[in-house]
């Protein structure tokens, strides 16, 4: 398993694009279940903000995560998957 995989997707950017992506989607399927295709649309336009939103926080260092090193003397443990 890499290391880089460890907890991935938990940063501020990553949820803040996930929570506007899951309203943008809601909206969405209102719109298409009740016919109303301008909102549909803004529906798929708040999917494009969720993700530049993400992109630009993540640029601001609210996406990184720092890699943790094992501590010295402790051997990694191998998954089965490796």
């Amino acid at each position: 398993m890499d290391d880089h995989a460890h907890n991935h997707g938990n940063t501020p950017a990553a949820w803040t694009a996930v929570a506007i992506i899951l309203i943008a989607v809601a909206v969405g399927s209102y719109a298409v279940l009740v016919g109303n295709w301008p909102v549909f649309w803004i529906g798929v336009g708040l999917v494009v903000v969720g993700a530049i939103v993400g992109k630009v926080m993540s640029m601001m260092g609210y996406g990184g995560q720092t890699v943790r090193s094992q501590p010295e003397g402790q051997e990694r443990q191998l998954d089965a998957r490796e």
